[in-house]
């Protein structure tokens, strides 16, 4: 029996329930490699829309499932935090953003700004497996050394522990505050190489640990590999090639390119003919009543975010490249995201105040755009082509902020061809995964502590039938960040965009959230709104007493 044959007999036993994780556990196992892009827009990949360049994502997504339905918290971190856990992020310890708490939500439980020990990770579970773990990119979940991916279950680790940092690495000085910080295997790194790209840097540094040769006792041992990319999240920067590749493909601007995307959702079968995109919400207005000068800066933004995600694509490639010359492509699962909606700052408008300090020394003229010495971001207009057809954008507990793009492929993973529209969770993974690899998800004591029960749903069902449903008509699920809530059930959604007004929408027929049904259906507004106060007492919210964050 060939390799790829015996590992989709092993995953299709194991998925069907037809293997203990005891004898899952002496059979040859699946490696794992978790994909993350940071601000990636829903429509951004050929596979769900795009015109950027990304032939690799497309083959994978297209070779196995495209999730058209799946869901992350509306920012960064607190989507790791429960891509890592399995548990809502409230939970975990980030509740909000570490940068962001509010002071009357400093020091109360779920707000430590950091990863709790009481919750284990994903990486701490499958080390107990047997799996060898490995992590490159950004982390986002604690600076402290005892928070650092080294110190929560993965053996070899390359991490920004902040959140954003300039893509060529020439922030780095220890005295500066602003600096990022990195550290492999937990050690302080004060120096990156000249030619540093944080895409290419940290792709590098991954295929590194998966060719170093295993100690002979775990060599039979497979791997979970975390490479989370902290492209296309701003400063929009991109090596010189890679922006001459879009230059003038955006002169038409945000509007066109929106409805362009929307109309290869449709072609794609990405987005229903029937189903109405929500009208973007734009205080610089549309594209036409830009000058001529603003319009030729926007695309220039463009431009640059498009090689981004471009090189963001390559880099993919590589590490299946070496996957492929190691003989371990066909026996890996792999799974791709995006941790938030597409990013709609703008640093003239929204973002100006937040990102003060990194503009005042920047060059943002035409010909520097995008190097190491400017600073940017592209703006709601940008952003809302990306999220097309959902409303609104990161930030916002709406579809726009939470509806990501998404894709499971690899090893024993079906190949559909038509996209899968069924609510999905970021704190699914973890328990899909851990069944994936045959390592028992229902623990509640790992590395020698007590930690919460994982809460996601596993896929496993669904992923050997097709009309298995993975959250019921009854089962709720609620979001919360900045203000801004939501809460699903069935079919129904109530969305608050934090500005304290509950909207209730038909969610699976108005998946862009365009129809306010408040006034038709006022009870069942009621309810959700009760069932949601019942989740937020149950996961410890506190809402902010004013708001951090609004693009």
């Amino acid at each position: 029996m060939t390799v790829r044959r015996r590992f989709r007999t092993f995953l299709v036993l194991l998925l069907a329930g037809g293997l203990s994780p005891a004898v899952a556990a002496k059979e040859s196992r699946p490696n794992i490699l978790l994909i993350v892009a940071d601000d990636l827009g829903y429509s951004d990949i050929g596979a769900f829309g795009g015109e950027i360049r990304t032939p690799n994502l497309d083959r994978l997504a297209l070779a196995g499932v495209r999730l058209a339905g799946f869901h992350t918290a509306p920012t960064c971190s607190p989507t790791r935090a429960m891509l890592l856990t399995g548990t809502d992020n409230h939970l975990a310890g980030l509740g909000t953003m570490a940068e962001l708490i509010r002071p009357n939500q400093q020091g109360k439980p779920g707000y430590e700004g950091y990863l709790r020990r009481d919750v284990a990770t994903l990486a701490e579970r499958l080390s107990a497996g047997g799996y060898r773990t490995l992590f490159s990119g950004k982390w986002h979940l604690g600076l402290a050394d005892d928070q650092s991916p080294h110190a929560r279950g993965f053996e070899r680790s390359f991490a920004l522990l902040q959140g954003g940092h300039n893509h060529f690495g020439v922030d780095t000085d220890p005295g500066d505050p602003h600096a990022s910080t990195y550290r492999e295997n937990g050690k302080r790194v004060t120096k990156l190489p000249a030619d540093f790209y944080s895409s290419d840097y940290f792709t590098s540094r991954l295929i590194g640990f998966l060719a170093e040769a295993p100690k002979p006792e775990a060599q039979d041992r497979p791997f979970f590999a975390y490479l989370a990319f902290t492209a296309p999240h701003w400063p929009l920067q991109a090596p010189p090639e890679d922006i001459a590749r879009y230059k003038g493909r955006y002169d038409e601007g945000f509007d066109v390119l929106r409805e362009r995307r929307l109309a290869r959702q449709r072609d794609l079968g990405i987005l229903a003919p029937d189903i109405a995109a929500h009208t973007p919400r734009n205080r610089d207005g549309s594209w036409d009543s830009l000058t001529a000068e603003q319009q030729r800066l926007a695309a220039r933004n463009m431009e640059i975010y498009a090689a981004m995600v471009d090189r963001l694509d390559q880099n993919v490639g590589r590490v299946l490249d070496a996957l492929r010359a190691a003989g371990q492509l066909d026996n890996t699962v792999i799974l791709f995201l995006a941790d938030n909606g597409a990013e709609a700052l703008d640093v003239e408008t929204t973002g100006k105040q937040m990102l003060a300090s990194a503009l005042a020394g920047a060059d943002n003229s035409l010909r520097n755009r995008g190097s190491a010495t400017s600073y940017l971001t592209y703006g709601a207009g940008w952003a809302q082509a990306a999220t097309a057809p959902s409303w609104l954008t990161k930030g916002y507990a709406s579809e726009g902020g939470t509806r990501t793009v998404a894709f499971v492929s690899g090893a024993g993973i079906p190949q559909r061809r038509a996209a899968e529209t069924q609510y999905m969770s970021v704190a699914d993974i973890a328990p899909t995964l851990l069944d994936v690899a045959g390592v028992d998800a229902s623990r509640t004591e790992v590395a020698g502590r007590a930690v919460r029960p994982i809460t996601g749903r596993s896929w496993a069902p669904w992923l050997r039938d097709a009309a298995a449903r993975i959250y019921g008509a009854e089962d709720g699920i609620g979001t919360e960040l900045f203000g801004s809530r939501a809460y699903r059930r069935g079919d129904w959604k109530i969305t608050d965009i934090g500005d304290g007004v509950w909207r209730l929408f038909d969610i699976v027929r108005d998946p862009g959230e365009t129809r306010d049904l408040s006034l038709a259906e006022p009870g069942r507004r009621a309810e959700l709104e009760k069932a949601w106060e019942s989740y937020a007492a149950r996961v410890g919210i506190v809402l902010p007493d004013s708001i951090p964050y609004r693009p």
